[in-house]
């Protein structure tokens, strides 16, 4: 009896235990929190994600299809604007201009100088028979004056006046035509000439920036056209910031703004960077927009594609009348001290509390909603 009697007291002891804790937790948990408005400083900022991106960084196209006869450079090599990275195949190329050379050797007007030769002789026989003919045509015609001969030998003599002049004009027209198609085949010759030499430039890949190259995408041997990229090329010491900014903040966003960006790659540090641009195109896909930065004070080691978080500063107060955001209820109400709503209007806001502009005074306290 004893036993039970000391079995029911141990339970009735665990019970009144727990029971008080229970009572203890929901008092604890209903237990206001109560606060004053402070006077202090609030920034208003927009988020914005960002990656780093090398200055006058580019991706590399090729002019011409073809295999990679040949790498110049290697990753991470600092160059110069103008220096060749690569040489693609040119044999077909140069056997073209080997070609077209030779044409133009052949249309020269030097090479043709004894078709021309020719052709002014011709011109000359022809010049000559010309006047003859004309003599015998002005004899002709005295004799026929003073009544010797006969019409039909004036006739004869006119007829073969004009086929002389006839010949003597087509030799002239013959001359200059061909001295017209000579000029033009040359001239012709010599533009594919140099079309096809200047040509034989873009079988060398050069750099369009000095700085690094950051990738070479492409080996030798493999094949290459116009639409595929072959290397990574940018600044090798300077870089920007380059923003993704939703369509919802992008009214509120004015080159020179101030920037705070934090990287993975510099865990716990801030580093300050200026609006420089806005793009004013949307991307349809992710709806926002782009902006670039520049850093004011740049960390020593940067790389491109590194990523980025931003905030971009919009507005700066230094005293403000502040409450904690989770303090607000339904956005334009707080809770005062006899547990009524009190409507406020609000102002700036960032990620932890929010202006006070109207409706609440630094001597009212104010309760935190249940959640």
């Amino acid at each position: 009896m004893q036993n039970f009697m000391k079995l029911n007291n141990s339970v009735l002891f665990h019970a009144n235990l727990v029971l008080g804790c229970a009572i203890l937790l929901i008092s604890c948990k209903t237990k206001e929190e109560k606060i004053f408005p402070k006077q202090e400083k609030i920034t208003s900022s927009v988020y914005a994600s960002g990656i780093i991106k090398s200055k006058e960084q580019y991706q590399v196209y090729p002019a011409v299809g073809g295999i990679i006869k040949e790498i110049l450079v290697n990753e991470g090599d600092e160059i110069q604007e103008g220096q060749a990275i690569a040489r693609i195949s040119d044999q077909s190329q140069q056997l073209n201009v080997d070609n077209v050379k030779a044409q133009a050797s052949f249309y020269s007007l030097e090479e043709n100088k004894e078709k021309i030769s020719q052709a002014n002789n011709e011109v000359e026989l022809a010049k000559s028979k010309l006047n003859n003919e004309e003599s015998l045509l002005k004899r002709q015609k005295i004799l026929w004056n003073d009544g010797i001969g006969s019409k039909n030998d004036l006739d004869s003599r006119e007829l073969s006046f004009k086929n002389a002049s006839t010949q003597y004009n087509a030799s002239k027209l013959k001359l200059n035509d061909l001295e017209k198609q000579l000029k033009f085949q040359s001239d012709q010759s010599k533009r594919s000439a140099a079309i096809s030499s200047s040509m034989v430039g873009d079988y060398t890949i050069k750099s369009e920036v000095a700085g690094r190259l950051y990738r070479m995408t492409k080996k030798k041997g493999e094949m290459v056209n116009a639409l595929s990229s072959i290397a990574t090329i940018g600044n090798a010491t300077s870089f920007i910031i380059e923003l993704e900014i939703d369509e919802f903040d992008i009214s509120k966003i004015k080159v020179g703004q101030k920037v705070l960006i934090t990287m993975d790659s510099y865990k716990g540090e801030v580093f300050e960077a200026i609006i420089d641009k806005v793009f004013p195109l949307m991307n349809e896909k992710s709806r926002s927009f782009t902006a670039e930065s520049h850093f004011t004070k740049q960390p020593s080691n940067l790389y491109p594609n590194l990523s980025a978080e931003a905030n971009i500063i919009i507005q700066i107060k230094e005293k403000a009348l502040t409450i904690p955001r989770n303090f607000l209820v339904d956005n334009n109400y707080v809770i005062t001290g006899k547990n009524t709503r009190k409507k406020v209007v609000t102002g700036l806001m960032d990620y932890e509390k929010v202006e006070i502009i109207k409706g609440l005074s630094a001597s009212e306290e104010i309760i935190k909603p249940q959640e």
